[in-house]
């Protein structure tokens, strides 16, 4: 059997006029063939059901029909035959049922009301039309009556009753003045639904005596008019004096002012009122009030909301307008008015009944002998709808018997037809709203096979493209379909090609092998036929070499590759587009063969360029952008904008077009290229300039063309090639007269909402495109490739309509036409649309599983039919979740994951499985409403695969040679563990890796104790999982073993290797000045520590400041410090994982108050320092003498005087305190001999010595430690920046310096 397949309609060659029932055929519309076969008769076009025909002219009367043979026609009137030979006033068009009565003899065209009916006949049955309802239309002229003048007070109510004449239809009303201009409407002041003029408080500007009211009857096209109505306000100040001139200086007199009053509903009356409208039509709802001040309306429907987007708000929202109703807006409907005295309301109950509406209408059937079909006629309304069948214009009751025919209610089932059994039934559907009347027939055929593709037809794709080969076909029975390759060929069959019901046979990828000939074979049981047809794969059209984006200066010259490659028998066309738009017409623009040469650059060629190729079957682009840059600049002419043009006249005004002329403004020495002239519209969008045209430089007039019913202004722009100037100031307006639309909306589309809608919407006109006032839409729509006729409704200034009752997912041709009050636009194009998707009702079969790897999988499965489908198919889903892990075998819930296969694919990948695993997985089908039924679940099963990492790895109990090593399992076996692999290696403190060692673990065990390490080194652990496929990845972890308890360091084999690590930081001291503090320390660790030093404000939450120390000295002076601030200091050493000390603390001195107050300029402190001078210079001299006698000195008495034991000397041989001599001034004191054993000096030991031997806090600290400055007799000067490696004297070496 062949694999047969829907076509979409985008890819069908053949047009189908009659509807595809289940077991019904398929006719296509070609012309031979519908004049052999025999079709009953159709009706193709008639009159409106209620036909307002114009007294004035001849009376058509519509009816058209179709059939083989051809239908003749007749007519009853009034339920009677209409005798057409005995009137010889009316006459039957030829070949047509149409009748035109004449009555330019005199005859009154209401001598031709009623009701009449068409009925078209032939052999096979008679088709019948809707009762024509034939009215003349009346304008009759007002009632003459005497209208009395209005006397009104000002402030209160006003209605002006224009009760005009019955009309058919009731004409449209308007008030105007005596200058036929329209009267102004407002909130107080506005015209009702009933033609009558209200005033909800009048004011004295309200008197006039030119209030007329007007009726307009289209259909005729007049005009009548009310007489005149006279309204005179009197305000209180004139009434006033009318009463005092009237009355004596004793009486008493006045008029009360004006006052205030509550709202009162002046229509409608009372609280409630009721209101009865029908399905589909406009609903109209109105409360007009009285007050002062002047009331606000405000609707809201009870115990619901407004129906959105079919709500709208007229004459000042006095009115309610909901558009299309149905019987969901039925309820309560409460208007409130409201003035700042208080409210009032009322209530309009709605009510929506329906005429008829269809559900399914009959479709025509045509049938084979013995064959089965259905008729189906379902209609809906409120109330609901009787239906009644006739058979040829009959009612089926008395009609002749036929025992192929049985009736159920809204339903005829044929069964085993013949011939005889053709006939047009007709269904009415009605209730007391109105009718439906619905022809559908039956039509038996027996008909042999026949092809009605031309023999020999040439077909040529491009490779690797599908390539579809038709065979339209006829036959009744339906013929079976084959393809054959060549000639004598084998039958076609496989899953490379694709067997449509239509006959088509479509190969999805065609090659260049598939050129040749292909013959179509069809058979029913009364005969056979064959057709050959040719197919022809071309090579694909190639851009081998394509334009690349470029970089120029003005005045060069830009060129652009486009090389090409194409089959040797198709012709390609290269085009050339700058921005989607043609090339300028210009001639620096020079197009060859491969290439685009655009000469002589200008800042306008900037943009994207693009070198389409087309064939006549395909077609490829490539696009490049071109960038200008200028030139390098010379000195030149200052150049500018233009400035704007002046004096803008209008001339020569006409309907669609005027003159405009201008004087140019001045040219800034750049010439004036262009002028850009633009255009407001005063009426629709003030404020708001458009494009109109642009013409050269050269040139100061232009004829503009117009369009109706706008309020010109104009205003230039001149341009050169600096830029652009400001607008020029606008010119007079100009407002021209309405007209028809010239222009009917875009983007027309046709898409449902729900299976049973057809959403209808369009772009609705700009303002000034309506070319007048009432815009309004003609919407029209009818079913695609059915015999039906179009249906049409005219809807307000809005853009969509809304279609009920249709059918499933059906093509639907559409159009909408603009028309305002002068007429309609041109007849609009129809665009095809689709009424609404519902859920597939298929689920895909055959699926299939395919496991790759361990993490991915290869799903297939069977398309379903298109037809199941219900809608545009969008694709397949794929619902695949994992049920256990075949590794751990619990079960556990786990989120579905979803894959969308765009498209008609018929297979997918599945990524990302976990390994070891078993999943299941369902297949659906996807279109525009959503998913349908799920296949039946699919389970598969992943293989092993590599595991995770351990979950954890841990290292514990450090000895000196020994570590314990804990792990988790991998969160992910991903299979069956087999064994766990450690590898370890020393590292030495230059980070160099020592020998690796390997074990193996089995899967069970969870820790190791490693034994025979080396002591106090540091090794790092790689850890991973095994299954039988391999290594999972690893997890590393690094540990030291403890030193040796005695604190000696041995040597561990293979020493020279790996080296132990363990460095410290200890008693770090510090010894504070006001601006600067000496940090030392003791280290214990690797030789050449590269050491630093951080220092903060303590307890700021600032970060460190970092000093680096030169060389790997354990001293270090912090300078730039603040007097009387509390620091914390700590060392670290570069390279040793960030290993530091702990902190430190410690306070620079105060600041001195000589530093705070000047006194060097006081009369006493000069001559103080002159006798300090004097005194100085005496005892340098006496200790000069004595130093070289030998003797004790000032310092040394002091020294001894203070008996300070961690100053003082030694003697060597009983450790008694002993006194400096000559001897020892020379020998080099010892390290540390002048500070304390921990490196610090503390306040209460060493103040005295600050005090006396030195200025306080201003004397210096050497570098390690020791104290400078006591010795002499003044402050030495700070060591300057980057001496801080160079050595300070020694005490004794300072004495020298005075020598």
């Amino acid at each position: 059997m062949m694999k047969e397949k829907s076509i979409s309609a985008s890819k069908a060659s053949l047009v189908f006029f009659l509807c595809q029932m289940i077991s019904a055929l398929d006719v296509p519309l070609d012309s031979k063939l519908l004049e052999e076969l025999s079709q009953p008769p159709t009706i193709t076009q008639q009159s409106p059901k209620d036909y307002i025909v114009d007294p004035r002219e001849n009376i058509v009367i519509q009816c058209e029909a179709k059939g083989k043979p051809p239908p003749s026609f007749s007519w009853t009137r009034n339920g009677t035959h209409f005798d057409i030979d005995k009137d010889a006033q009316v006459t039957m068009k030829p070949n047509s049922g149409t009748l035109v009565v004449n009555i330019m003899n005199g005859v009154k065209a209401e001598a031709y009301e009623g009701v009449y009916q068409c009925t078209a006949r032939n052999e096979r049955g008679a088709a019948i039309s809707n009762n024509i309802v034939i009215r003349p239309s009346r304008s009759p002229l007002w009632t003459k009556e005497k209208l009395e003048p209005n006397h009104v007070r000002e402030g209160d109510s006003l209605v002006l009753n224009c009760r005009p004449p019955v009309g058919l239809p009731p004409p449209i009303i308007f008030w105007m003045d005596n200058a036929f201009q329209r009267l102004p409407q407002s909130e107080r002041v506005s015209q009702g639904l009933n033609g009558d003029l209200y005033f909800s408080n009048v004011q004295p500007e309200d008197t006039r005596e030119d209030y007329i009211c007007y009726a307009r009857f289209n259909h005729t096209q007049t005009i009548q008019q009310k007489q005149p109505i006279s309204v005179k306000v009197f305000s209180m100040d004139s009434l006033n004096d009318t009463i005092a001139a009237n009355l004596s200086d004793t009486d008493i007199y006045g008029a009360k002012p004006v006052t205030e009053r509550p709202p009162v509903l002046l229509t409608p009356t009372g609280s409630t009122s009721n209101k009865v409208e029908l399905r589909g039509n406009v609903l109209l709802l109105e409360c007009i009030a009285a007050g002062l001040p002047t009331p606000v309306i405000r609707w809201i429907k009870e115990g619901g909301e407004l129906p959105a987007n079919r709500t709208f708000f007229e004459n000042f929202k006095k009115t309610l307008k909901i558009i299309d109703v149905s019987e969901a807006d039925s309820g309560n409907y409460k208007c409130t008015a409201r003035n700042t005295l208080g409210s009032t309301h009322h209530v309009i109950s709605v009510t929506v009944k329906a005429a008829p509406y269809w559900i399914t209408a009959p479709r025509n059937l045509v049938l084979s002998p013995g064959e089965d079909g259905t008729l189906i006629c379902r209609a809906n309304g409120n109330p609901k709808p009787s239906i009644s069948w006739l058979t040829n214009g009959v009612p089926i009751a008395i009609a002749p018997e036929d025992p192929s025919r049985k009736v159920d209610g809204d339903t005829i089932i044929f069964s085993a037809v013949q011939e005889r059994s053709s006939a047009v039934y007709q269904c009415n559907a009605s209730n007391e709203y109105g009718y439906l009347l619905a022809n559908a027939f039956v039509n038996v055929l027996a008909e042999p096979p026949r092809i009605l593709t031309p023999a020999n037809k040439l077909y040529q794709v491009i490779a690797d493209s599908p390539a579809l080969i038709d065979c339209a076909y006829f036959g009744s029975p339906k013929p079976e379909i084959e393809w054959f390759r060549g000639v004598k060929g084998s039958i076609l069959r496989g899953n490379e090609y694709v067997f449509h019901d239509n006959g088509t046979l479509e190969i999805p990828v065609a090659q260049k092998d598939s050129t040749g000939t292909y013959t179509c074979v069809a058979r029913n049981k009364l005969g056979k036929t064959q057709n050959e047809v040719q197919l022809e794969v071309k090579d694909p059209t190639m851009i081998i070499k394509q334009p690349q984006y470029k970089v120029i200066q003005r005045s060069a010259q830009a060129s652009f590759e486009c090389v090409i490659k194409h089959d040797p028998t198709l012709i390609p066309t290269v085009i050339w587009l700058k921005d989607n738009n043609e090339l300028p017409d210009d001639e620096r623009f020079l197009v060859g063969k491969d290439n685009l040469t655009i000469m002589n650059v200008t800042d306008k060629d900037d943009g994207t360029y693009t070198c389409i190729v087309n064939t006549t079957l395909d077609s490829v682009s490539a696009s490049a952008v071109l960038t200008v840059v200028a030139a390098p600049p010379t000195p030149a002419i200052i150049y500018a904008r233009p400035n704007p043009p002046l004096d803008l006249e209008l001339t020569g005004q006409l309907e669609r077009s005027i003159e405009l002329s201008w004087v140019p403004g001045e040219e800034n020495n750049s010439p004036i290229t262009n002028f850009v002239i633009e255009y407001e519209d005063g009426l629709h969008e003030p404020g708001v300039w458009h494009y109109q045209t642009e013409v050269p430089g050269s040139q100061t007039t232009v004829q503009l063309k117009l369009s109706p019913y706008v309020n010109y202004s104009f205003r230039v722009i001149a341009v050169n090639e600096i830029g652009r100037s400001q607008p020029s100031e606008p010119s007079e307006q100009y407002l021209t007269k309405s007209a028809n639309p010239d222009e009917n909306p875009s983007n027309v589309q046709g898409i449902g909402s729900e299976p049973d809608n057809l959403v209808i919407t369009w772009e609705s006109l700009k303002g000034f495109q309506s070319n007048g006032p009432g815009l309004q839409y003609k919407v029209s729509w009818r079913q695609k490739d059915v015999d039906d006729e179009w249906t049409s409704v005219v809807v307000a200034n809005v853009s969509k309509y809304i279609v009920s009752g249709t059918p499933t997912f059906v093509p639907y041709e559409i159009k909408v036409q603009a028309l305002n009050d002068l007429g309609y636009a041109p007849e609009p194009s129809e665009v095809i649309g689709h009424s609404g998707e519902d859920l597939p009702m298929v689920a895909p079969g055959n699926v299939q599983v395919h496991v790759i790897n361990s993490t991915l999988a290869k799903v297939h499965w069977d398309p379903v039919p298109l037809k199941s489908v219900r809608g545009h198919l969008q694709g397949y889903k794929v619902y695949y979740w994992k049920v256990q892990s075949l590794s751990r075998r619990s079960k556990r819930h786990v989120e579905k994951k979803i894959l969308t296969f765009r498209g008609n694919k018929t297979f997918g990948m599945l990524p990302g499985l976990e390994p070891y695993s078993s999943y299941k997985l369902n297949v659906r089908v996807v279109n525009g409403k959503g998913e349908g039924p799920a296949s039946p679940d699919k389970v598969f099963k992943t293989p092993e695969g590599v595991p995770s990492p351990p979950s954890f790895l841990k290292i514990t109990n450090p000895t000196l040679d020994s570590l314990t090593l804990e792990w988790g399992s991998p969160t992910h076996p991903n299979g069956v563990l087999t064994s766990y692999i450690l590898k370890f290696q020393p590292i030495n403190n230059t980070h160099e890796l020592g020998p690796l060692v390997e074990i193996r673990i089995p899967a069970n065990e969870s820790s190791l104790i490693l034994k025979n390490l080396n002591y106090s080194t540091r090794y790092k652990f790689y850890f991973n999982a095994q299954t039988s496929v391999g290594s999972g990845s690893q997890i590393t972890e690094e540990a030291v073993t403890i030193m040796d308890e005695a604190g000696i360091l041995r040597p561990a084999v293979g020493a020279g290797k790996v080296q132990p690590l363990y460095p410290r930081i200890r008693n770090v001291t510090t010894a504070a000045a006001e601006t600067y503090a000496n940090i030392s320390w003791e280290y214990e660790g690797p030789d050449h520590a590269n050491f630093y030093v951080e220092y903060g404000v303590a307890g700021s939450k600032e970060d460190w400041k970092k000093e680096i120390v030169n060389g790997s000295r354990s001293f270090f002076v912090l300078k730039g410090l603040t007097p009387g601030t509390a620091y914390k200091v700590r060392v670290g050493a570069e390279g040793l994982s960030g290993f530091r000390s702990s902190e430190d603390l410690f306070e620079t001195g105060p600041a001195m108050a000589s530093r705070q107050v000047d006194i060097a300029t006081q009369g006493w402190f000069i001559g103080l320092m002159c006798a300090v001078a004097l005194l100085i210079l005496i005892l340098l001299i006496v200790c000069f003498i004595r130093r070289n006698k030998g003797g004790k000195y000032p310092v040394k008495e002091k020294e001894d005087a203070h008996a300070d034991p961690e100053i003082q000397p030694m003697k060597e041989d009983d450790g008694t305190f002993g006194e400096y001599s000559d001897a020892e001034d020379h020998k080099p004191l010892k390290k540390g001999s002048r500070t304390p054993s921990d490196r610090t000096v503390k306040k209460e030991d060493s103040d005295d010595s600050l005090v006396d031997y030195g200025e306080g806090v201003n004397g210096q600290f050497n570098e390690d430690g020791s104290f400078i400055g006591q010795y002499s007799g003044k402050k030495e000067k700070e060591p300057a920046e980057g001496n801080e490696s160079s050595e300070a004297p020694s005490p004794v070496n300072a004495m020298n310096s005075f020598v």
